[in-house]
């Protein structure tokens, strides 16, 4: 094989969704002689097959494993079997807990380019480069693999958008090689949030900005959001000064709106990482006192006024 090798998750029996984001990633940097191959890992893993069979995949490769749940050492040493029999150019898996077990010594002892935490990938002069975010999201770093044979890419769920329509890839197995675990999975054990949100999963959604001023103002765009039948999302700076949890943010370092149709922006300015949340909302209205912020650059509507009265004008209606 030579072309892209997708890693899918899966957790107490169920595919994790930002499995098949990684495939709609693998096509915008997919070339024309490339092979898709998505592998998935586990006992059954052949019961993941249907759900990975979407537009795009070639082949669905099942990997037994000596238990359900998620091994690094397992993951590790069949990945590194299955990359030496099939040399991939590109491996592309989420970046998540699982991965952070295993992808680094998989890179380092297959010799392969490596990042983290991804969230674009484009060809410069021919070559891969992969952009993440560096020093706490302030800046975007570019990283490139010069020399290297192969890579492998952590991205960043939320980001790239999945495929539509169904595939019909065909479906293989490979042996993984025999393997004595150093750690063994135990129960698994879900923790609770303070705040059970999905801000990725969320159709309609009424973000505010530091535009409200203080912390005082957010419990009127709360009632707001509430009477429209919106989730109410914020920008970094209001995540970051605790007015509304981290699982409200929408943002580069916080969610990607993904499901998002109709994103109304109330006193955000629109910083770049923001709006790097907002890339797959098909509506965006904005409204700001500041006739030149930069969130009017992605709206599709934009209002120049002060917030509090289109607000009120707003729970007026409902």
């Amino acid at each position: 094989m030579s072309g892209i090798l997708v890693v899918a998750e899966h957790r107490q029996g169920a595919l994790r969704a930002p499995s098949l984001e990684l495939v709609g990633a693998a096509q915008g940097v997919r070339r024309p002689d490339d092979a898709l191959a998505v592998v998935v890992i586990g006992t059954q893993a052949q019961r993941f097959a249907s759900a990975l069979s979407v537009a795009g995949v070639d082949e669905v490769v099942t990997i037994e494993a000596g238990s359900a749940e998620f091994e690094p050492d397992t993951f590790e040493a069949a990945l590194g079997a299955l990359l030496e029999a099939r040399q991939p150019r590109i491996v592309l898996l989420l970046h998540s807990v699982d991965s952070m077990g295993y992808a680094a010594a998989l890179a380092a002892k297959q010799g392969l380019g490596f990042a983290t935490d991804v969230f674009k990938m484009e060809y410069q002069s021919g070559e891969l480069v992969a952009t993440r975010g560096g020093y706490g999201q302030k800046v975007n770093i570019e990283v490139d693999f010069p020399g290297k044979r192969a890579v492998v890419l952590a991205l960043r769920p939320n980001v790239f958008k999945a495929p539509d329509g169904a595939g019909a890839p065909r479906i293989t197995s490979f042996a993984a090689p025999p393997l004595t675990p150093r750690s063994k999975a135990g129960e698994f054990i879900s923790l609770s949030s303070a705040d059970d949100v999905d801000m990725a999963a969320a159709e309609f959604i009424l973000a505010i900005g530091r535009g409200i001023g203080e912390q005082a103002k957010v419990e009127q765009f709360r009632e707001l959001a509430a009477a429209v039948g919106a989730t109410l999302g914020c920008s970094r700076p209001v995540a970051d000064a605790g007015w509304l949890p981290k699982s409200r943010q929408v943002g580069q370092s916080g969610k990607t709106a993904s499901a998002c149709k109709l994103y109304v922006a109330l006193g955000i300015s629109g910083a770049i990482q923001h709006l790097a949340g907002m890339k797959h909302v098909s509506t965006i209205v904005a409204v700001n006192a500041d006739a030149g912020a930069s969130i009017f650059s992605v709206a599709k509507y934009g209002v120049v006024a002060d917030i509090f009265e289109i607000a009120a004008a707003l729970r007026s209606h409902f």
